[in-house]
């Protein structure tokens, strides 16, 4: 019990204290490299524009939804989930304005975020149909 306590003690000032270097050394950065600064929030608004689309894309076309449902087939299905997906492919694309030239952490990001609005394209449309067939 008593080397918990100390673990915690210990842990927490280790933690604190790279915390506290980190934000000094991200604000003396910034502040001799201004422009980096304008490049991570333009990044960062691109990334929001985009995430916001994705995430309304599904409910404003419900429509497709039910009509996948009205169909029974589950590759009317695929076929919606794949549109979104390449509609969100398409947006990301246009927000960054190139896909040559990219490095591959931007390419494993850009993966991912791919990944998780396809799974969240599925989970959307799935509530949809949910609700479509208890109506």
């Amino acid at each position: 019990m008593i080397f918990t306590a100390i673990g915690q003690y210990v842990g927490a000032k280790v933690v604190t204290t790279i915390l506290v270097v980190s934000g000094a050394g991200a604000v003396i950065w910034f502040w001799r490299h201004p422009e980096q600064l304008e490049t991570i929030w333009e990044t960062l608004k691109y990334a929001l524009v985009w995430i916001g689309i994705v995430l309304v894309l599904p409910w404003a076309m419900f429509f497709a939804t039910a009509w996948a449902v009205a169909k029974e087939s589950n590759k009317a299905a695929a076929l919606i989930l794949l549109g979104y997906v390449l509609l969100d492919v398409i947006v990301a694309f246009a927000l960054i304005g190139r896909i040559s030239g990219l490095g591959a952490l931007t390419w494993l990001i850009l993966l991912l975020g791919f990944l998780s609005a396809g799974v969240y394209n599925y989970k959307v449309c799935e509530y949809q149909a949910s609700r479509l067939e208890e109506a």
